[in-house]
């Protein structure tokens, strides 16, 4: 297979997709999202027992520990040029199942030394990165799995990646490209990408078979795996905060209010509270307004970091993985444990309370639920990035590790009052920078963390109670600088009139022009995303 022509697929989305053409000429589709699907030009696993075998010829990948044998997947891809000034802005990697999938998590490595799929071995394993380009955990209902690869696809070239299975008593096995035809079989990568703004025709790069249409190509943005959107940003919001309004209540009056609704739902929780509750489940179960929830849980409450970290709360974890299983079933969520850990940390030795006290926890956490068969949940890490915070030199201390965070969530707001604390826009939101100087919240994490998406778990524009001023200028900016900003997936809103102190609004209908403002940026399609969940 090693010799084999690598099938493209590339296909212009808009009202139809056009089979085996590029963009075409017309003014309309310089802007046009277009797709291309590549299928992987070399594919084979390779196994820690048999280190003088090769298996490139199988019909299946292989990636799991059983016995103390651990098989390891490796597949290739070659992009093909794309139209001159085109940008990549999302790249998934697609494994179709052989069988019933393990519920463990699959994580994708670069991998940056030679191999061939004739020659490969245990005995002969190319370099490997260290850190995973992407992962999922697959789910049994589905036929595929997709791990999400936009941080590591950022061009045309050629792309290899080792395929690992967090099980250690099981292997998952998907569909090697020659199981079946090199065409509709196999690994593959989707690759969406946004032209230059003058559309030049393209040719798709030559093969010895027909192009391909992409499999089930999308016609719209939607969710994948880790409820990353293909294209387009998730909309959410928690409503009604520091009220006595019902959260449920607070969302939807704020949904009819701003004229869309909320994809997320974000709601609060903490110690051995069993949510999400009954009201949590019927928002996001709703067919005429899909909701994915966002819950925010303060797992340490009554304890420290440290002590969770060393098991003294398991039961309360196994506790909830219980209800969870039995109330919300396979139903995808996302996590965020104890948000802004930074206000809480505690330097002190033996505080408990420590930046590393937190990772610790956090990765506890998460390991134990994995251990407890929840496989529905992402997770997200939310900070603050605050430039005081960020200075210190605990602050790296604070993230847990790739392999248990899934998305990177940021809690930030800024003042439209000029000259007040933070006064800014949607920009400056995102790349407020640590005292003393570094690099800004967005480009830290674009930069360190390649592959992970970033969610703007909480933002808001505020004013003083006292002094309402409008938030309309500030609003105006969150559409162009999303465009700016690529690897923010995600924005939720924090909707309420008083802050926990009483002394800023961040209410959308502050004022008239306010609200007439943000209204317009719910309006964008932008955020024309479809949950699949």
């Amino acid at each position: 297979m090693g010799a084999r022509k690598t099938a493209i697929g590339a296909a212009a989305i808009g009202a139809a997709v056009c089979a085996g053409f590029g963009i075409s000429g017309t003014a309309d589709a310089a802007t046009t999202p277009a797709i291309r699907t590549v299928f992987a030009g070399d594919d084979a696993y390779v196994s820690s027992a048999r280190t003088n075998t090769n298996y490139g010829a199988a019909e299946k990948l292989v990636a799991g520990t059983v016995d103390g044998e651990t098989k390891t997947s490796f597949v290739r891809f070659a992009t093909g040029s794309f139209p001159a000034g085109a940008t990549i802005t999302n790249a998934r990697l697609i494994l179709p199942y052989d069988g019933q999938p393990e519920a463990a998590r699959i994580s994708a490595y670069p991998v940056t030394g030679a191999w061939s799929e004739d020659t490969i071995t245990g005995g002969n394993l190319p370099a490997i990165g260290a850190t995973a380009a992407g992962s999922a955990v697959p789910r049994t209902t589905d036929s595929s799995v997709t791990i999400d690869l936009t941080g590591a696809v950022t061009k045309a070239g050629t792309y290899a990646f080792a395929l690992r299975s967090a099980s250690a008593t099981a292997m998952t096995r998907f569909l090697s490209a020659e199981s079946g035809d090199q065409r509709t079989a196999g690994p593959r990568l989707v690759i969406n990408y946004a032209p230059a703004t003058e559309a030049t025709p393209t040719t798709p790069p030559a093969t010895t078979e027909p192009a391909e249409v992409p499999t089930a190509a999308p016609d719209s943005c939607a969710t994948g795996d880790l409820l990353v959107p293909s294209c387009g940003v998730l909309w959410g919001a928690a409503a009604g905060g520091f009220t006595d309004t019902p959260r449920d209540t607070a969302l939807k009056n704020w949904e009819a209010l701003t004229g869309r609704t909320s994809a997320i739902y974000h709601t609060y929780h903490k110690g051995d509270e069993k949510f999400p509750t009954k009201a949590e489940i019927a928002m996001t179960r709703d067919p005429a307004h899909p909701r994915v929830l966002l819950l925010n849980w303060k797992v340490a409450y009554g304890t420290t970091w440290a002590k969770v970290a060393a098991g003294d709360k398991d039961a309360r974890i196994d506790a909830w993985a219980a209800y969870v299983k039995a109330n919300y079933g396979a139903q995808k969520f996302f996590l965020a444990l104890h948000h802004e850990p930074e206000n809480d940390v505690k330097t002190a030795a033996g505080s408990g309370m420590t930046a590393k006290d937190y990772a610790a926890m956090y990765r506890h956490v998460i390991e134990r639920l994995r251990a407890d068969g929840v496989t529905n949940v992402v997770n997200v890490l939310a900070l603050m990035g605050n430039e005081k915070w960020m200075a210190q030199s605990w602050w790296k201390d604070l993230y847990p590790g790739d392999d248990v965070v899934d998305w990177i969530g940021l809690d930030s707001y800024v003042s439209v009052e000029k000259g007040y604390y933070h006064f800014g826009d949607f920009g400056s939101l995102l790349d407020r920078k640590p005292t003393g100087g570094g690099l800004g919240f967005y480009d830290w994490s674009a930069t360190n963390h390649p592959s992970k998406p970033i969610m703007v778990a909480e933002w808001g524009m505020y004013h003083r109670v006292a002094y309402p001023t409008s938030k309309a200028a500030a609003f105006a900016t969150v559409v162009p600088e999303l465009a700016k900003h690529p690897k923010v997936k995600a924005v939720v809103y924090f909707d309420t009139a008083k802050d926990d102190e009483g002394d800023r609004n961040i209410a959308v209908d502050s004022t008239a022009d306010s609200l007439a403002a943000f209204k317009k940026v719910a309006a964008s399609p932008i955020f024309d995303v479809e949950i699949d969940n």
